[in-house]
């Protein structure tokens, strides 16, 4: 079973000053106002966010839906964006486990997986002796998936009353949010270099190739700041 009182410890994280609550919660309005203006009704659209939870894989799935992508196109669609998540995964699971825990709450956790949630754990784990660290983080992402449930649900319920710059104004808030998260966690060679890199390439490679852009300008600051900061420990 969940121990309850690092599930609730876990979950009261989400009102901490440094929580992205606010930030997730105004991204999934924008979500929950897109996926009416495209013709879902408010089921289909807390159902998406249930089920999708990270805000690019509903942006790929409700456009994927829009030009009429079968559904085995949008699958693909969807699981190559959230692979981005595998490196936090990777990064976030030997903190996790534990052998006196049963296998079923790390599969069941894995729907979690989101920059928000993720931050906050890497924020607070050491606070959490290591056996429970797992019901610890079932409560952060439960708290985090509840808030995106309920700004879509406030989004929809919202759309008529929002225009295409509000939507787009309240989408760049996690981004946003995230970037100063980043900025915050500076804290040794290869974090700073990647972040820094990343900033710059990124646009840089916008000029080349808009669609991969991204891609490239963090895989080449990551792979730089990774073996540079290699060569600083030795």
């Amino acid at each position: 079973m969940i121990n309850s009182k690092y599930f609730f410890k876990g979950l009261s994280c989400i009102k901490k000053f440094d929580s992205p609550a606010i930030a997730l919660g105004t991204c999934f309005i924008a979500i929950g106002s897109l996926l009416k203006n495209l013709g879902f009704n408010i089921q289909e659209s807390v159902f998406s966010t249930l089920l999708t939870y990270a805000l690019p894989g509903s942006l790929v799935m409700a456009e994927s839906l829009l030009v009429g992508a079968s559904l085995i196109n949008i699958f693909l669609a969807v699981w190559l964006v959230n692979a981005r998540l595998y490196p936090m995964t990777v990064s976030l699971m030997p903190l996790l486990m534990h052998k006196s825990q049963p296998r079923w709450k790390y599969y069941l956790s894995c729907h979690f997986i989101a920059v928000s949630a993720w931050l906050i754990m890497k924020n607070n784990y050491e606070t959490v002796n290591k056996k429970n660290r797992i019901d610890f983080w079932i409560g952060i992402g439960t708290a985090t998936w509840c808030v995106a449930i309920i700004g879509t649900i406030i989004g929809f319920l919202a759309s008529d009353y929002m225009n295409k710059n509000m939507m787009i104004g309240l989408a760049i808030v996690n981004p946003v949010y995230f970037s100063c998260m980043m900025a915050g966690s500076m804290k040794n060679i290869q974090i700073s270099l990647s972040i820094v890199l990343g900033a710059i390439l990124g646009p840089l490679f916008f000029f080349i190739s808009p669609e991969w852009s991204i891609l490239y300008g963090g895989f080449i600051a990551g792979t730089f700041a990774f073996f540079i900061g290699e060569l600083n420990v030795k």
